[in-house]
């Protein structure tokens, strides 16, 4: 079907015509309501359709691509790697790739983070953190403790475990109502600014939900992400860590999203000044190279658990990917993002405050290398990416949301463009 001389135009229409016919893309129907846009190669932060044109990747496809795409230590690892072994099972076995990734990720993370659970994807880790919680419970005794307390807003996956701590009302509890695990929901954290007073009352109404069937908390310190994009204070996580340790619970972190740096702080939990039990993170692990995860946990929780903890991918510890894994942290360990981000911050925040005082956006609101546009109605995505892409930038807004996360290596001319672009997308919207 597709022929290797096709013009640029023939091409791309080729693959939109298959893809539309025969491709699911993510929360989308088949085919989809907009047609996807055929991207050719992607380097730094610039994606190139097959007619030459490039876009900035205004999203680090998805919080991923934390240095840029094609990075030459993350290219370099993976030849090297491929060349030597892509794969082998973790069964029994072990392999350097993944010792140089554990020891890496436990020298960068808190002193009591020094056990490791490799996964598949962030959905995987969060699947894997909750059965470590059960499975620690019931190793101390507490078989009773089969339930995770959470707070509305949040997004921690697509799988069956990690969609029931998923906001109740915006995830798919309602499509799968009866067949995933009825959680415990506190109301939405306070927003970033709240008054110790605010922090003190909603802590205190979480608390009263913690029961005799709580076994741990799982939260996004900081920012919850695909919930909404909504931000918190610091504090708010000390003070959560606090009610875990009164009551003999778990805390989970959820770091997914908010690791390496990308909020400003190594890890969201860092700027907290607190250690969770058990820490997950992924996306930025191996800078977008391939999809791997880490579930870090202590060693009181693995002694907790006193057996195998029952997972177990294929992919495991895959020593591609813990290959270029181990790169992407060496390029963390620089400290080149402690100046890029705060940059990053400071020029989103010059050039998207203004904002505030466009029509229908509510709320403008910035932290770390991450934007945010919130309107008034939801957007009508087909119109606001349409009118990024035609400002040179790819973004992906979603709900009453347009938003940003930029590659680390984005420079001030390319961060300036993607909020012209996220201007003229709200201004459509």
């Amino acid at each position: 079907m597709f022929k290797p001389d096709s013009n640029p135009d023939s091409l791309s229409a080729q693959l939109i015509a298959y893809d539309q016919a025969h491709i699911w893309h993510p929360y989308s129907t088949t085919p989809a309501p907009m047609d996807p846009i055929p991207i050719a190669s992607a380097a730094g932060v610039y994606l190139t359709l097959h007619d030459g044109t490039r876009i900035i990747d205004g999203m680090s496809s998805w919080w991923a691509a934390a240095h840029g795409h094609s990075h030459p230590a993350l290219v370099e690892a993976a030849h090297t790697q491929i060349d030597t072994m892509s794969h082998v099972m973790f069964g029994g076995l072990t392999h350097e790739p993944a010792v140089r990734l554990a020891e890496k990720l436990i020298s960068l993370t808190d002193d009591p983070l020094t056990t490791i659970f490799f996964a598949d994807s962030g959905s995987v880790a969060v699947e894997v953190a909750i059965k470590m919680a059960l499975q620690y419970q019931r190793g101390i005794g507490h078989p009773e403790r089969n339930r995770l307390l959470t707070w509305r807003s949040g997004y921690h996956g697509d799988t069956f475990a990690p969609m029931s701590v998923c906001d109740p009302d915006n995830g798919m509890h309602s499509l799968w109502k009866g067949t995933i695990t009825e959680q415990l929901f506190a109301p939405p954290p306070p927003t970033r600014g709240a008054t110790p007073e605010q922090r003190e009352t909603y802590l205190r109404g979480m608390e009263r939900l913690i029961d005799s069937t709580v076994a741990a908390v799982i939260i996004e310190p900081v920012v919850q992400g695909a919930g909404g994009m909504r931000f918190h204070d610091p504090e708010l996580v000390a003070g959560v860590r606090a009610l875990c340790d009164r009551h003999g619970i778990l805390l989970i972190a959820d770091e997914i999203a908010t690791g390496f740096g990308r909020t400003g702080s190594l890890f969201a939990t860092n700027a907290a000044g607190i250690t969770p039990d058990i820490l997950c993170l992924g996306k930025a692990l191996t800078g977008g190279f391939m999809t791997l995860s880490a579930v870090l946990t202590t060693d009181a929780v693995r002694d907790g658990i006193g057996g195998p903890v029952m997972h177990g991918p294929t992919f495991m510890a895959n020593p591609l990917a813990c290959a270029v894994a181990t790169a992407a942290v060496g390029i963390i360990e620089t400290g080149r993002w402690r100046t890029q981000v705060p940059r990053i911050e400071q020029e989103l925040t010059t050039h998207l405050s203004p904002l505030i005082d466009a029509p229908h956006v509510t709320d403008v609101r910035v932290l770390g290398a991450i934007g945010v546009i919130e309107m008034d109605q939801p957007v009508n995505m087909k119109t606001t990416t349409a009118a990024a892409v035609s400002h040179g930038v790819w973004l992906r807004p979603f709900g009453k949301l347009i938003y940003c996360m930029p590659p680390y290596i984005s420079t001030s001319n390319e961060v300036h463009r993607i909020c012209t672009a996220m201007a003229a997308a709200a201004a459509t919207a």
